[in-house]
């Protein structure tokens, strides 16, 4: 492949070329403005390609032409589209600039995979607030978009295997079928991927087997095990929990927030990850499910000292 010279020639081949990925990542972390200008704007390309994504999985797809091929090529179409529309700009490329330039650069980066955006260092720098704020703007700004195109895409259906070609134990599927389209509504509100959210539902409820209930003996539908603290103004379950206090267990009886229904329990958990800014990092996560495990726990979501290696291992081995 020839080398680009000029970065309006390193945007456009950006859709396909990891290679590009990379140098980018490098240019944005040496601080130059022009590289800054350049990671937002395929920050804005991806941003694009995700919703057009979304878009497609709600459309539809059962006509003759099709097939694995088409979906192919149509994949390759919208990256280039993406791109296309980013170089003309629809407004977050600018915001994301104007908000780097406004906090202490010194050690923040601007990084981009090629799977996504990571800012996992960024988060860390000093001043570096502005990168997770622009992308909570993107994904709300997604989320509308979506939701005008149809709201409540269906979710994708589940494959009959795990990525690594085992058949899940019937427990399992049973609770992902359950619980999936609910996950996939979440998605859309956080970002987070569906599974990573069913993996954690898994763990606080031993696959649905151990729900918290309420007095008269009826589950709360409580699948992530959120207390009930004094800004709670809806129905209460009391439970036995463990906490971990200077890592040793404690048997406390807690109270916990109780919903109508399994769909009200995702929708409050994604108000909860997507509004409070103690999970920020846990939106940036991308597709990393031990990311996603690390940034619940350091977040303080649970006080066992192993939650996330728990969390990870779940959702790697159990879900597709």
């Amino acid at each position: 492949m020839i080398a680009s010279t000029t970065s309006a020639d390193q945007t456009a081949k950006l859709a396909l070329d990891t290679n590009s990925l990379n140098g980018l990542r490098q240019s944005a972390k040496d601080g130059s403005p022009a590289a800054l200008k350049e990671a937002a704007t395929q920050f804005e390309a991806m941003f694009i390609n995700m919703m057009m994504k979304s878009m497609r999985d709600a459309t539809p797809q059962e006509g003759l032409m099709d097939n694995q091929q088409t979906k192919t090529f149509t994949t390759m179409l919208d990256q280039q589209t993406s791109q296309n529309l980013a170089k003309r700009g629809v407004g977050l490329a600018d915001a994301l600039v104007r908000q780097l330039n406004s906090q202490t650069m010194g050690q923040q980066a601007l990084a981009i995979g090629a799977d996504g955006v990571s800012a996992g260092a960024a988060m860390g720098a000093p001043g570096a607030k502005g990168l997770p704020m622009a992308m909570n703007a993107a994904a709300m700004y997604r989320n509308n978009a979506v939701a005008g195109a149809g709201e409540g895409s269906k979710a994708p259906a589940l494959p009959a295997t795990l990525e690594n070609g085992r058949t899940q134990a019937p427990h399992v599927r049973a609770f992902q079928e359950k619980m999936h389209e609910h996950a996939h509504a979440a998605e859309q509100t956080t970002g987070v991927p569906a599974k990573f959210m069913l993996g954690q539902a898994a763990l606080e409820t031993g696959w649905g087997k151990r729900m918290i209930k309420n007095a008269d003996g009826t589950s709360s539908n409580n699948l992530f095990g959120i207390k009930a603290g004094p800004s709670w103004k809806g129905k209460v379950a009391l439970a036995t929990t463990t906490e971990y206090v200077n890592g040793k267990p404690q048997t406390r009886v807690e109270k916990f927030r109780a919903y109508d229904t399994p769909a009200d329990s995702f929708r409050d958990y994604a108000k909860l990850i997507a509004n409070n800014p103690r999970y920020e990092k846990v939106i940036a996560s991308g597709g990393d499910a031990e990311a996603f495990a690390k940034g619940l726990q350091r977040a303080g979501y649970a006080t066992d000292p192993n939650y996330a290696a728990k969390l990870t291992r779940l959702i790697k081995n159990s879900l597709a």
